[in-house]
This record gives C-alpha cells, structure tokens and sequence, in this order.
C-alpha cells in the first residue's frame, strides 16, 4: 500500500487502483476488501465479451472501468466522470494499468448540451464522493455537458450503457433516446432515489425495454482480501438490469419489475 496523502494505492482484484482512504464507500471498500461492488462486476461478466461497446456514465475513480476495459478486451469503454479530483483518480488508475481501451472525459451527460457546475468537495474529510448531486450547484467547476445521443453516428454497435449519476438518470436518458433505440443495448441503471423511480421506469418501458431489480450486497463474502469482517451490513445497492423487449435472453434470480409504484427499498 501507498500512502500520497488522502489518496493511496493498492494491490486490488482487476489490478492496481488509487483511491481515496476517506470515501467511506467506495474508497473504504477498496481498502478494506480489495474490491469494490463486486456483486455488480460478476454480473457485467455474463454481458461483457470481447470486441464490445460500453458507456459508462458516472465511472467515479473506475473501480468498475479497469474491469470493464478487460471484460471487452479489443472492444472500448467510453467512461464520463465530472468531478475534477476524481476524474483525475480515474485518469491515474488507467494509467497505472496500461489501459488503452477506455476513453474518459471529465464532462456530464445530460439531455442537452452545454455547461454545468461541479461542486468541489474537501477530499481530505470523509465523505461519500460518490454520491455528491451535481444538479442546481451554484459553486464548482464548470465543465461541459453533452447528450449520449451525439454518439448515435460515432459508434457502430453498443453492448451496455451503465449509468449511475445520483438522481440524474432520467436525463441521462432522455439525451441518448436515439441512441438507445438504434442499437439496443442492455442498459444497467441505478435507481435509488425513490422520488424519481416510477417516471425513471415509465420511460423506460416507454422505449420498449423490461427491467429487472438487481439488489448486490456491498460487502462480498469471497471478497479478494477473504476479510470476514462486514462494515456494511445489509446495504445494498439499488439497480435496474434493463434489456430491450425483443431480446432473446433469459433473466433468472431477479424479480420483473411490474409495477412502476414499487420500490424495493419503500417502508
């Protein structure tokens, strides 16, 4: 391990990665497992094969990018992150793994194009970087912001569109439409703002797609350190598996979602 100051590096599962030791999810679950979210990476495995497309919106430090980037081998991932310092995380943890098949930008995906405002946070107190909402900041960075659909005559094939944007998803979405129905793809959405789960799941069901909820525990039982220790309980995080209506594959072990008023994490 190497310690930089609020940032360090360490000997993980799918190879090097700099994180930082006061991000009391991510960075604390790298530190403490040597992996992050893994529940979610074995379920990219059965999606992601070689020579495939992917677009990450919200990669944060590419805790899942490094993966990913292996998972598609000759393919290419197209990774968004628009908080600066962790940008630059993301930017360092492909360098230190001699990944040349990701393409990351600093900017935000939205339904429209133009500029936004990124808050700033104190990387050296703990937070959950995370999940900082980039909506209405009045202070921070600017960068710019684009919609996915830019990418419709770009690209020639798209495998996954995983997004996790803490509450924008819905713009996320409604900026890559014609993206989205010109290549299909299955679609890996977080979904765990409760506020807006049913225009998130109309929407999608208005472009022909079946959703499914996928629930991984945060912390993995065969966890790459074998710590048995679990800091994070029952917690969960919330996602949508979505696949086009037409496609041929089969969904075992995840509940169909039927009704766009029901959440699974609503008391």
């Amino acid at each position: 391990m190497i310690d930089t100051g609020f940032n360090k590096v360490i000997k993980s599962r799918h190879g090097f990665l700099s994180y930082n030791k006061n991000d009391i999810y991510i960075g604390k679950s790298i530190e403490k497992y040597g992996e992050f979210s893994h529940l979610e990476a074995k379920l990219f495995e059965q999606i992601c094969k070689d020579k495939d497309v992917v677009i990450e919106v919200g990669a944060n430090i590419g805790a899942h990018t490094v993966y990913l980037s292996k998972l598609v081998g000759s393919g290419f991932v197209i990774a968004y992150e628009p908080q600066r310092l962790v940008f630059q995380n993301l930017c360092a943890n492909l360098a230190i793994n001699s990944i040349s098949n990701v393409f990351a930008y600093q900017e935000a995906v939205s339904n429209e194009n133009g500029t936004i405002l990124i808050p700033e946070c104190d990387f050296t107190k703990n937070n959950n970087f995370g999940g900082i909402n980039i909506e209405n900041s009045k202070n921070g960075t600017l960068v710019n912001k684009q919609k996915l659909d830019n990418y419709t005559n770009k690209i020639d094939r798209l495998k996954l569109l995983k997004i996790d944007v803490e509450g924008m998803e819905i713009s996320v979405i409604k900026g890559a439409i014609e993206l989205i129905k010109k290549f299909r793809p299955m679609i890996y959405v977080e979904n765990d703002r409760q506020e807006h789960s049913k225009e998130l799941i109309e929407l999608l069901w208005s472009l022909d797609y079946k959703m499914y909820w996928h629930l991984p525990r945060l912390y993995n039982e065969n966890n790459f350190f074998n710590e048995k220790e679990n800091i994070f309980g029952n917690i969960v995080s919330v996602n949508m598996l979505c696949l086009h209506k037409d496609s041929s594959i089969q969904i075992l072990e995840m509940d169909e979602i039927i009704d766009s008023k029901h959440h699974p994490m609503k008391k």
